[in-house]
């Protein structure tokens, strides 16, 4: 199957040079770059959020295969769902899906995943990672997972079913797409969000979807993220690191009503 893009022009620029400066005006060329197991990005409009993400992004080394993992706000599809076949067509080139992969982790996972297409086809979290990714990776391939169950014991299986899949294919990078707080005041979503990302740099899964739900916070990744680092711990890693936080105040001026957005990484 080809998934053509959904948010082309939207989202992000659709024209292939323009969408790679846009993405250019956002990498910090300057940094120094690691291997690491996950990333947390946000999967705003990229006036919003692209600072964020590109910062993020410049701080890591992009393996040649990457799942990606994002919250399903179109509420099609199953409650977790794997696109296993077929590419991803984008402005700047098409990316593979690692069929063998997708398979393996469907496998792994039992009940808590299935197979299908339609969760895909208009959601927005996977999506817009993709030009950050081939901005430094041309040649690499994926697996688009989206998640409506936010539940610990899902997230826990299908993180660890990841990490048990992924572990003979090294080095691979688990990106969990997530924006944070929405529609709140600046000064609220700093508060909460802080609450959040506290949980996610000492790599707390259960911890954070529990804070989450007890201090109303509206991340709308909290699953993806909570799975990413249930595998990345499952892998091996001992630490996170917050690369940039900021709102959408920042590009908007409007502080009153806002988005919060964090780039993180794990290794």
């Amino acid at each position: 199957m080809v998934r053509k893009p959904a948010q082309a022009g939207r989202f992000y620029l659709k024209d292939p040079e323009a969408l790679r400066r846009q993405v250019e005006e956002f990498i910090r060329k300057d940094t120094r770059k690691e291997d690491v197991w996950g990333i947390v990005a946000p999967h705003a409009g990229y006036f919003y959020s692209g600072k964020v993400a590109g910062a993020a992004y410049s701080r890591i080394n992009v393996p040649d295969t990457v799942v990606i993992i994002g919250p399903n706000h179109t509420g099609m599809g199953p409650e977790v769902s794997i696109m296993a076949e077929g590419h991803w067509e984008m402005p700047n080139g098409r990316v593979q899906i690692d069929s063998s992969l997708a398979k393996e982790i469907l496998s792994e996972a039992g009940d808590l995943a299935q197979e299908d297409a339609e969760a895909h086809l208009h959601e927005h979290s996977l999506e817009v990672q993709l030009p950050f990714i081939q901005y430094f990776k041309t040649d690499f391939t994926m697996v688009p997972i989206c998640m409506r169950d936010h539940r610990v014991s899902t997230c826990k299986g299908l993180g660890e079913a990841i990490a048990r899949v992924v572990k003979s294919r090294a080095p691979c990078l688990i990106v969990a797409s997530s924006d944070m707080t929405h529609y709140e005041s600046h000064k609220e979503a700093e508060r909460k969000d802080k609450l959040a990302i506290d949980k996610i740099l000492k790599l707390d899964p259960e911890g954070l979807l529990k804070t989450v739900i007890k201090e109303d916070i509206s991340m709308c990744g909290p699953g993806p993220t909570a799975t990413m680092i249930f595998a990345c711990k499952k892998l091996g890693a001992k630490k996170s690191e917050l690369v940039l936080y900021n709102t959408s105040a920042e590009a908007s001026g409007d502080y009153s009503a806002v988005v919060g957005y964090a780039g993180i990484i794990v290794k």
